[in-house]
């Protein structure tokens, strides 16, 4: 997604292949203007890692009022709405990790979803303070990115053999679990456990998280042709039982019902897309 307003500058930034098992994409903004510019991120289930340059921005959701981004900060995964504030002459570039990449860099899926953190206390080392100072010196975002590929390669792991299968798990028709834990000889329990671990959520949360985005993609085509949106063909598709259901699930990752999203769509970012 591009914004061509001249005030707010915003877009995704493809990853190179060699790459894409780890990242999904790069987001830039950019506020230009002289007032704040405020939009809301819809959930990814994703750890994203914040750089920012010029004036701090800063994210709001339920769990955290209030996060100012000084230089760079360490948020997921995204479960709920988050909002977030670009004062004038703010930047940010973000990176989204993919599946159990976060894991593969830093050993624990979960640690930032609660208490957000500086990803140096990770590391126990300042080497992403030193990778933001030769950022800030860069002008050219692809090569903010370029370096910040570069920078990551030497520390990601090798991914385990029970989060590979759980990618790359795709029989619809099948508990992934349950599967996977009579292939390895597992417990459900213990299977389950592996999952939190190493993705920072359970497959039951996901599998709910992605009926929704489905819902919000068949929304989002529908505005873009401006034809009339039939609520019960979307309740079919996603396999919801019925109405009621639907809008607990808008409810509880967006915190607004499915035609107040489809109303005020330009102001919420679609992580997805």
């Amino acid at each position: 997604m591009q914004n061509n307003n001249l005030d707010y500058i915003n877009y995704r930034i493809a990853i190179p292949e060699e790459y894409k098992k780890v990242f999904t994409h790069f987001y830039f903004a950019k506020n230009t203007s002289s007032e704040i510019i405020t939009k809301k991120l819809i959930p990814s289930y994703q750890t994203i890692l914040i750089f920012s340059f010029g004036e701090n921005p800063y994210f709001q959701s339920k769990q955290n009022p209030y996060l100012e981004v000084n230089k760079y900060l360490m948020l997921g995964p995204i479960k709920h709405i988050i909002e977030y504030s670009l004062p004038p002459n703010a930047e940010m570039l973000l990176v989204n990790f993919k599946d159990d990449a976060f894991f593969r860099f830093f050993g624990n899926a979960t640690i930032a979803e609660q208490v957000p953190m500086v990803p140096d206390e990770l590391l126990k080392e300042d080497s992403f303070m030193i990778l933001w100072n030769e950022l800030n010196k860069i002008n050219d975002i692809q090569e903010r990115v370029n370096q910040i590929l570069k920078f990551s390669t030497p520390y990601f792991e090798n991914q385990s053999k029970i989060a590979e299968q759980i990618v790359n798990f795709s029989n619809q028709a099948l508990n992934p679990i349950k599967s996977i834990a009579s292939q390895n000889n597992q417990t459900e329990r213990n299977t389950q456990l592996n999952h939190q671990k190493h993705f920072g959520y359970s497959a039951k949360e996901y599998n709910r998280y992605l009926r929704f985005i489905k819902a919000i993609a068949l929304i989002d085509n529908v505005a873009y042709t401006n034809a009339k949106i039939d609520w019960f063909v979307i309740i079919a598709e996603c396999g919801y039982y019925d109405q009621s259901q639907l809008i607990n699930d808008f409810k509880h990752f967006i915190d607004l019902s499915p035609t107040k999203y489809h109303k005020f769509q330009q102001d919420i970012c679609n992580p997805k897309s």
